[in-house]
């Protein structure tokens, strides 16, 4: 009697053992981004993240590869150990990549065009160091099965549709506002900033206000003594 073939299951692996990035800047660069992603999709379904697997060929563990950062709409915003294109029922809307040395032949040609054959709908690209891109920030949406560069707009930013907002360089360094209301996206550093900020500006006026009632109450005092004192004066 012959034994029963037994079906091991498919591990999809957590990681594929290579570096988060490549330097210390473009770590910062994906982190900030991802938690502006977060921040400004809070409370929706939209699922943001960066450095995680996607895998995108059921039963093969050798198909993924790892955005820097992405963001899937209409999607339950859980934290995932993979993200598994077949099990979500759709590939995402956006991916950026933070560009290196090392990775920017990658970034602007393989992975590029798996982005496309996936139905990323727009790939953008941005080198924090202005070394290897030029522009250093560079959009693409998808036109048919591949990519036409985003036209910048009259202030050079560029549009992304999927996710409502602009991306533009401001003194080098990479900004985010909401396209439709040009309103910038802050950070968790600067959003507590501008609190402390308004924290202070509230704490000065109260007391400047203390310091008017405390002048007024003085002069009134001034008064009613000059007032009996006169007073005082006509009654001899």
């Amino acid at each position: 009697m012959s034994r029963p073939t037994l079906t091991r299951p498919i591990v999809y692996p957590e990681s594929d053992g290579k570096p988060m990035a490549e330097t210390d800047v473009h770590r910062d660069w994906m982190v900030q981004l991802i938690e502006l992603l977060k921040f400004l999709f809070s409370g929706l379904r939209v699922y943001v993240s960066g450095n995680l697997l996607v895998y995108y060929v059921e039963g093969n563990p050798r198909r993924s590869f790892a955005p820097d950062v992405f963001v899937v709409k209409d999607c339950d915003p859980r934290r995932r150990r993979t993200y598994q294109i077949w099990e979500e029922g759709k590939s995402p809307n956006f991916v950026l990549e933070v560009t290196s040395k090392k990775t920017r032949r990658e970034d602007k040609g393989k992975k590029m065009e798996l982005c496309a054959q996936l139905g990323v709908n727009e790939y953008f690209l941005y080198d924090p160091l202005g070394e290897w891109l030029d522009p250093p920030l560079q959009g693409y949406r998808l036109s048919g099965e591949h990519y036409e560069p985003i036209a910048p707009d009259s202030a050079g930013g560029l549009v992304s549709e999927q996710l409502g907002i602009t991306f533009r360089l401001e003194d080098g360094q990479l900004m985010l506002h909401e396209t439709a209301t040009g309103k910038p996206i802050l950070s968790a550093a600067e959003r507590a900033r501008n609190a402390d900020e308004r924290a202070a500006n509230a704490q000065e006026r109260a007391l400047a206000a203390e310091q008017r009632a405390a002048q007024e109450a003085a002069a009134r005092k001034i008064l009613e003594e000059e007032v009996r004192r006169l007073k005082g004066q006509r009654s001899h």
